[in-house]
Protein backbone atom coordinates (compact mmCIF):
# COMPACT_ATOMS: atom_id res chain seq x y z
CA UNK A 1 0.00 0.00 0.00
CA UNK A 2 1.46 3.43 -1.08
CA UNK A 3 1.55 6.15 1.03
CA UNK A 4 -2.04 7.65 -1.38
CA UNK A 5 -3.14 4.39 -0.27
CA UNK A 6 -3.22 4.72 2.94
CA UNK A 7 -4.26 8.54 3.02
CA UNK A 8 -7.54 7.61 1.44
CA UNK A 9 -8.15 4.72 3.57
CA UNK A 10 -7.89 6.94 6.72
CA UNK A 11 -10.04 9.35 4.88
CA UNK A 12 -12.88 6.79 4.75
CA UNK A 13 -12.03 6.17 8.78
CA UNK A 14 -12.31 10.15 9.26
CA UNK A 15 -15.50 10.48 7.12
CA UNK A 16 -17.90 7.99 9.19
CA UNK A 17 -16.35 9.77 12.53
CA UNK A 18 -17.37 13.32 11.24
CA UNK A 19 -20.64 12.34 10.25
CA UNK A 20 -22.08 10.85 12.92
CA UNK A 21 -20.61 14.00 15.13
CA UNK A 22 -21.42 17.23 13.04
CA UNK A 23 -24.68 16.02 10.68
CA UNK A 24 -25.03 17.94 7.05
CA UNK A 25 -27.89 20.15 8.58
CA UNK A 26 -25.23 21.88 10.53
CA UNK A 27 -22.76 22.73 8.08
CA UNK A 28 -25.88 23.57 6.12
CA UNK A 29 -26.77 26.26 8.41
CA UNK A 30 -23.16 27.79 9.18
CA UNK A 31 -23.00 31.53 8.58
CA UNK A 32 -20.43 31.25 5.65
CA UNK A 33 -22.65 28.56 4.01
CA UNK A 34 -24.91 31.26 2.40
CA UNK A 35 -21.63 33.37 0.97
CA UNK A 36 -21.39 34.08 -2.50
CA UNK A 37 -17.88 32.52 -3.70
CA UNK A 38 -15.15 34.44 -5.27
CA UNK A 39 -13.74 32.77 -8.34
CA UNK A 40 -10.28 31.64 -8.39
CA UNK A 41 -10.29 30.79 -12.26
CA UNK A 42 -11.80 34.31 -13.49
CA UNK A 43 -8.72 36.01 -11.09
CA UNK A 44 -6.15 33.79 -12.57
CA UNK A 45 -7.45 34.47 -16.47
CA UNK A 46 -6.35 38.01 -15.60
CA UNK A 47 -3.54 38.01 -12.93
CA UNK A 48 -0.18 39.39 -13.97
CA UNK A 49 1.20 36.29 -11.64
CA UNK A 50 -1.26 33.60 -11.41
CA UNK A 51 -0.14 32.09 -8.03
CA UNK A 52 -1.89 30.52 -5.62
CA UNK A 53 0.04 30.21 -2.61
CA UNK A 54 -0.22 27.59 0.02
CA UNK A 55 -0.59 26.63 4.12
CA UNK A 56 1.09 23.51 4.58
CA UNK A 57 2.30 22.43 8.17
CA UNK A 58 3.81 19.09 7.08
CA UNK A 59 3.80 16.59 4.52
CA UNK A 60 4.53 12.65 3.97
CA UNK A 61 7.61 13.60 1.77
CA UNK A 62 9.24 16.50 3.52
CA UNK A 63 8.09 16.07 7.49
CA UNK A 64 7.96 19.10 9.15
CA UNK A 65 8.12 22.42 7.05
CA UNK A 66 6.44 25.01 9.23
CA UNK A 67 4.84 24.65 12.49
CA UNK A 68 5.29 27.72 13.83
CA UNK A 69 3.53 30.21 11.84
CA UNK A 70 -0.30 31.81 12.44
CA UNK A 71 -2.19 30.45 9.45
CA UNK A 72 -3.93 34.75 9.55
CA UNK A 73 -0.45 35.82 9.16
CA UNK A 74 0.02 33.60 6.05
CA UNK A 75 -2.77 34.55 4.52
CA UNK A 76 -2.68 38.10 5.62
CA UNK A 77 0.89 38.48 4.10
CA UNK A 78 0.41 36.27 0.90
CA UNK A 79 -2.84 38.99 0.23
CA UNK A 80 -0.85 41.91 0.92
CA UNK A 81 1.69 40.53 -1.56
CA UNK A 82 -0.86 40.37 -4.71
CA UNK A 83 -1.25 36.25 -4.91
CA UNK A 84 -4.04 35.06 -7.10
CA UNK A 85 -5.61 32.67 -4.67
CA UNK A 86 -4.81 31.02 -1.17
CA UNK A 87 -4.36 27.24 -0.66
CA UNK A 88 -5.01 25.73 2.63
CA UNK A 89 -4.41 22.30 3.70
CA UNK A 90 -7.18 20.42 5.73
CA UNK A 91 -5.64 17.21 6.59
CA UNK A 92 -5.09 16.52 10.00
CA UNK A 93 -2.89 12.92 10.34
CA UNK A 94 -0.22 13.53 7.26
CA UNK A 95 0.14 17.52 6.44
CA UNK A 96 -1.17 19.01 10.25
CA UNK A 97 -3.84 20.65 8.70
CA UNK A 98 -7.49 21.54 9.91
CA UNK A 99 -10.53 23.23 8.60
CA UNK A 100 -9.94 25.64 11.36
CA UNK A 101 -6.69 26.94 9.32
CA UNK A 102 -9.62 26.98 6.51
CA UNK A 103 -12.13 29.55 8.65
CA UNK A 104 -9.28 30.95 9.94
CA UNK A 105 -8.27 32.40 6.74
CA UNK A 106 -11.14 33.29 5.36
CA UNK A 107 -11.55 35.71 8.36
CA UNK A 108 -8.74 37.29 7.04
CA UNK A 109 -8.41 37.68 3.76
CA UNK A 110 -10.75 38.33 0.84
CA UNK A 111 -9.06 36.56 -2.29
CA UNK A 112 -9.86 32.89 -3.19
CA UNK A 113 -9.16 29.79 -1.30
CA UNK A 114 -8.81 26.63 -1.99
CA UNK A 115 -9.56 23.91 0.03
CA UNK A 116 -7.07 21.50 -0.68
CA UNK A 117 -7.76 17.53 0.47
CA UNK A 118 -8.63 14.13 -0.60
CA UNK A 119 -11.95 14.20 -1.70
CA UNK A 120 -14.09 11.44 -1.77
CA UNK A 121 -17.56 11.97 -0.56
CA UNK A 122 -19.93 14.94 -0.54
CA UNK A 123 -19.98 15.42 2.66
CA UNK A 124 -16.51 16.96 2.43
CA UNK A 125 -18.18 19.30 -0.56
CA UNK A 126 -21.00 20.51 2.22
CA UNK A 127 -17.75 21.31 5.08
CA UNK A 128 -15.78 22.99 2.33
CA UNK A 129 -18.53 25.75 1.66
CA UNK A 130 -19.20 26.05 5.34
CA UNK A 131 -15.97 26.66 6.38
CA UNK A 132 -15.54 29.52 3.83
CA UNK A 133 -13.57 27.69 0.94
CA UNK A 134 -14.20 29.17 -2.76
CA UNK A 135 -12.87 26.22 -4.98
CA UNK A 136 -12.12 22.34 -4.17
CA UNK A 137 -9.76 19.72 -5.49
CA UNK A 138 -10.47 16.78 -6.48
CA UNK A 139 -7.31 14.25 -7.76
CA UNK A 140 -8.06 11.59 -10.12
CA UNK A 141 -5.81 9.43 -9.11
CA UNK A 142 -8.03 8.51 -6.25
CA UNK A 143 -11.31 9.10 -8.16
CA UNK A 144 -13.21 7.53 -11.06
CA UNK A 145 -14.89 8.96 -13.85
CA UNK A 146 -18.50 8.85 -12.29
CA UNK A 147 -17.00 9.86 -8.83
CA UNK A 148 -15.35 13.14 -10.57
CA UNK A 149 -18.54 13.70 -12.71
CA UNK A 150 -20.82 13.69 -9.52
CA UNK A 151 -18.48 15.29 -6.97
CA UNK A 152 -18.10 18.09 -9.71
CA UNK A 153 -21.37 18.75 -10.00
CA UNK A 154 -22.32 18.54 -6.49
CA UNK A 155 -19.71 21.39 -5.88
CA UNK A 156 -21.31 23.36 -8.65
CA UNK A 157 -24.50 22.96 -7.69
CA UNK A 158 -23.57 24.75 -4.28
CA UNK A 159 -21.40 27.40 -5.75
CA UNK A 160 -18.18 25.86 -5.87
CA UNK A 161 -15.33 26.32 -8.16
CA UNK A 162 -13.41 23.05 -9.42
CA UNK A 163 -9.80 22.44 -9.78
CA UNK A 164 -9.42 18.71 -11.07
CA UNK A 165 -5.61 17.63 -10.39
CA UNK A 166 -3.89 14.72 -12.88
CA UNK A 167 -0.54 13.30 -13.11
CA UNK A 168 -0.57 11.55 -16.51
CA UNK A 169 -2.35 11.40 -19.65
CA UNK A 170 -4.73 8.56 -18.81
CA UNK A 171 -5.37 10.35 -15.63
CA UNK A 172 -6.27 13.27 -17.66
CA UNK A 173 -8.57 12.03 -20.51
CA UNK A 174 -10.87 9.64 -17.91
CA UNK A 175 -11.41 13.74 -16.29
CA UNK A 176 -12.13 16.03 -19.12
CA UNK A 177 -16.12 17.25 -18.37
CA UNK A 178 -17.79 20.55 -18.53
CA UNK A 179 -18.50 20.37 -14.54
CA UNK A 180 -14.39 21.32 -14.07
CA UNK A 181 -13.25 25.08 -14.09
CA UNK A 182 -9.80 24.16 -13.90
CA UNK A 183 -7.19 21.20 -14.76
CA UNK A 184 -4.05 21.51 -12.78
CA UNK A 185 -1.20 19.17 -13.75
CA UNK A 186 0.65 17.54 -10.20
CA UNK A 187 4.85 17.34 -11.31
CA UNK A 188 4.95 15.58 -8.13
CA UNK A 189 4.39 11.34 -8.53
CA UNK A 190 1.95 10.56 -5.88
CA UNK A 191 3.64 7.27 -5.49
CA UNK A 192 7.67 7.73 -5.61
CA UNK A 193 7.33 11.77 -4.65
CA UNK A 194 9.89 13.00 -7.11
CA UNK A 195 9.08 16.01 -8.90
CA UNK A 196 9.56 17.14 -12.70
CA UNK A 197 7.78 20.15 -14.64
CA UNK A 198 8.27 18.43 -17.51
CA UNK A 199 5.10 16.61 -16.76
CA UNK A 200 2.77 19.50 -17.04
CA UNK A 201 4.92 21.18 -20.58
CA UNK A 202 3.84 16.97 -21.72
CA UNK A 203 0.03 17.22 -21.01
CA UNK A 204 -0.03 20.82 -21.62
CA UNK A 205 -1.37 20.54 -25.31
CA UNK A 206 -3.73 17.73 -24.16
CA UNK A 207 -5.66 20.03 -22.28
CA UNK A 208 -8.37 21.95 -23.87
CA UNK A 209 -8.65 25.43 -24.12
CA UNK A 210 -12.16 25.92 -22.06
CA UNK A 211 -10.02 24.80 -19.01
CA UNK A 212 -7.49 26.96 -16.79
CA UNK A 213 -4.40 25.40 -16.76
CA UNK A 214 -2.46 25.01 -13.49
CA UNK A 215 0.51 23.66 -12.68
CA UNK A 216 1.38 22.17 -9.30
CA UNK A 217 4.19 21.25 -7.18
CA UNK A 218 7.99 21.75 -8.15
CA UNK A 219 7.81 25.27 -8.75
CA UNK A 220 10.29 27.23 -6.74
CA UNK A 221 11.78 29.76 -9.72
CA UNK A 222 10.79 32.84 -11.58
CA UNK A 223 12.16 30.82 -14.27
CA UNK A 224 9.82 27.79 -13.85
CA UNK A 225 7.05 30.02 -14.10
CA UNK A 226 7.91 31.70 -17.37
CA UNK A 227 8.88 28.67 -18.52
CA UNK A 228 5.31 27.13 -18.07
CA UNK A 229 3.25 30.10 -19.19
CA UNK A 230 5.23 29.46 -22.39
CA UNK A 231 2.76 26.10 -22.72
CA UNK A 232 -0.58 28.38 -21.94
CA UNK A 233 -0.43 27.75 -17.93
CA UNK A 234 -2.32 30.92 -16.21
CA UNK A 235 -2.11 29.22 -12.39
CA UNK A 236 0.74 28.34 -10.40
CA UNK A 237 0.81 26.27 -6.91
CA UNK A 238 3.36 27.35 -4.70
CA UNK A 239 3.63 25.64 -1.57
CA UNK A 240 6.76 24.29 0.47
CA UNK A 241 8.71 27.27 -1.77
CA UNK A 242 6.83 30.11 0.82
CA UNK A 243 6.10 28.42 3.98
CA UNK A 244 9.65 26.51 4.20
CA UNK A 245 10.46 30.39 5.43
CA UNK A 246 10.17 32.88 8.92
CA UNK A 247 7.82 34.31 6.74
CA UNK A 248 5.79 33.37 3.92
CA UNK A 249 4.20 37.10 2.88
CA UNK A 250 7.51 38.25 2.35
CA UNK A 251 9.20 35.62 0.75
CA UNK A 252 6.06 36.21 -1.68
CA UNK A 253 6.24 39.96 -1.87
CA UNK A 254 10.08 38.97 -3.13
CA UNK A 255 8.92 36.18 -5.31
CA UNK A 256 6.02 38.48 -7.32
CA UNK A 257 8.45 41.36 -7.14
CA UNK A 258 11.14 39.36 -9.35
CA UNK A 259 8.40 37.66 -11.43
CA UNK A 260 6.78 40.65 -12.66
CA UNK A 261 10.84 42.49 -13.29
CA UNK A 262 11.64 39.70 -14.75
CA UNK A 263 11.83 40.04 -19.10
Amino acid sequence: MNILDKIIADKHKELVLKKLVIPISQLEQAALFERETISLAEELKTSKTGIIAEHKRRSPSKSVINQDLNVEDVARGYEDAGISGMSVLTDGKYFGGSLDDLLYARAAVKMPLLRKEFIIDEYQLLEAKAHGADVILLIAAVLEREQIKSLSEFAKSIGLEVLLEVHNEEELQKSIMPSLDMLGVNNRNLKTFEVSIEISKTLSEKIPEDFVKVSESGISSVKAIKDLQQYGYKGFLIGENFMKTNNPGKAAVEFVRELSTSP
